[in-house]
Order: structure tokens, then C-alpha cells, then sequence
């Protein structure tokens, strides 16, 4: 079998509503996606023969997951009043509503089924860093 192995970075801030400790208040992260493919068999026709996918179409397809989080507020809905939702959005500041906490560990899932579903990546695994010595990995049953 063979992977492919890439990597996108993004800025942004978020909090844990409920946690006891310091992540119930909004803190910033330098998050890196590493996302991995994987394949049994390589092409054998034209430009991309003896390639499982061209790097740079693998690329394109996490940085776009990456940039569409950079430099945001990422909050859970329904973890903030719509007053202070509108008194951000009338400062001009950039918030992304997600469905689930925004933990690594959620990311790591959330970032595999887009690249897998959205992209058609055969997904191999997904791991989300949120500081150099933190990371969490999510991967399913090949």
C-alpha cells in the first residue's frame, strides 16, 4: 500500500465552553492539519503515472480546509449569546460557527470526513496539532 503524507497550518482562537481549567477562555493556537492518503495501486497513464495523486492537487485540498479556519474565532453554536455573536460580527471580526467542541481531537475528524467527502481523498488518517507536542489523530477501518 502506498501514502502520501502532506501538511497546512492556520491561525485561530477558540474556547471550551464547560471545561474547568484554562481553555474555558478564549486562547489562540498555530494549528497544523497533517492529513494522510493512501492506495494500492499507482497510475500508469499519462502525467501522473507511477504517482498515487499529484502532491500538488493533495496540497490544494487541505490548504483550502486550513485557510477556511485561519484567523478566526472558532466557537461551537450555541456556546455564545447572540448579543455578543452580534456585537463581534459588528467589529468586523471573523468568527466560524462548528457543530461539535473544538477540541483536536474533533478537528482531526471533522478535517478527514471533508477531505474524504468533499475532496474524494482516500483517506487514510488525519492528524491536528494544536501546539508542537500536542497532536490527535483520527482514522478509519481500511
Amino acid at each position: 500500500m502506498y501514502r502520501l503524507k502532506t501538511s497546512a497550518a492556520f491561525d485561530s482562537a477558540h474556547f471550551l465552553k464547560g471545561y474547568n481549567g484554562k481553555c474555558a477562555n478564549i486562547h489562540g493556537h498555530h494549528w497544523v492539519i497533517e492529513a494522510e492518503i493512501y492506495g494500492r495501486k499507482l497510475q500508469t497513464q499519462g502525467e501522473k503515472s507511477g504517482m498515487l495523486t499529484d502532491f500538488g492537487d493533495l496540497k490544494k485540498a487541505v490548504r483550502g480546509v486550513a485557510e477556511s479556519f485561519d484567523h478566526t474565532l472558532i466557537i461551537q453554536k450555541g456556546t455564545l449569546r447572540e448579543s455578543t455573536k452580534k456585537a463581534l460580527d459588528e467589529e468586523g471580526f471573523r468568527v466560524t460557527e462548528v457543530d461539535f467542541r473544538p477540541t483536536a481531537e474533533n478537528f482531526a475528524k471533522y478535517f478527514y470526513t471533508v477531505l474524504k467527502e468533499r475532496d474524494k481523498l482516500q483517506m487514510y488518517s488525519v492528524t491536528v496539532y494544536e501546539t508542537p507536542d500536542n497532536c490527535a489523530c483520527y482514522g478509519e477501518e481500511i
